[in-house]
């Protein structure tokens, strides 16, 4: 499973999920430790053109404010 971040903050993460044969991105929010943790999934997508609609709907983002995980 791979994983990108955003430059920002670190909160916002897309990673990339092989399901049934076929690759999904999830977007999720990560939440500060002092408000108890966690994710929240925001969406799942199946190509790429949708990651960038989801962005775009869901966060002040856009595909090139994302990073590789380390």
């Amino acid at each position: 499973m791979s994983e990108w971040v955003c430059d920002c903050c670190g909160r916002w993460r897309v990673s990339v999920e092989l399901i049934r044969g076929r690759y999904r991105y999830r977007l999720t929010r990560r939440y500060p430790e002092r408000f108890g943790g966690g994710r929240n999934v925001l969406g799942e997508v199946g190509s790429v053109p949708e990651l960038e609609e989801l962005l775009a709907r869901r966060t002040p983002l856009s595909l090139a404010d994302l990073r590789e995980a380390a």
